[in-house]
């Protein structure tokens, strides 16, 4: 992101306007790159402890505040700082799990669910007939 920077600063000194606009459109992108990013680890997290939740009907106060915690940050990250809309909208959420956290959550989870009795097919298998 620092020679961006330095290319926006150049541009704009430069009177290439066009060009700073483009920069900054740039940075903006990988900024809300960076933001889904965080959020997706916050949720392969939470689904992590709501998968062992599941199978093993159990919660422990480490899950508990684990869950709360990511959401909580879900929550603060997900909102724009124009506090009226989101990076994720409700109808995306489900593609989002479903495309690319729920596969990874479950292989994170295969390891930790009574302690790793299953591999991450035998636990996919388990929480898809659930």
């Amino acid at each position: 992101m620092t020679q961006e920077l330095i290319d926006l600063k150049k541009s704009i000194l430069e009177g290439r306007y066009a060009d700073a606009l483009a920069i900054v459109d740039e940075l903006e992108g990988m900024s809300k790159q960076a933001i889904l990013r965080n959020i997706q680890a916050y949720l392969r997290i939470l689904l992590i402890h709501l998968i062992k939740n599941q199978v093993e009907q159990r919660l422990t106060g480490s899950w508990a505040n684990s869950i709360r915690n990511s959401i909580r940050e879900i929550k603060k990250l997900n909102i724009k700082d124009n506090k009226k809309s989101y990076y994720i909208n409700l109808d995306e959420w489900k593609i989002l799990i479903e495309e690319e956290v729920i596969e990874d959550a479950i292989a994170y989870a295969s390891e930790e669910v009574m302690n790793g009795a299953y591999n991450q097919f035998q636990l996919a298998e388990i929480v898809d007939s659930n």
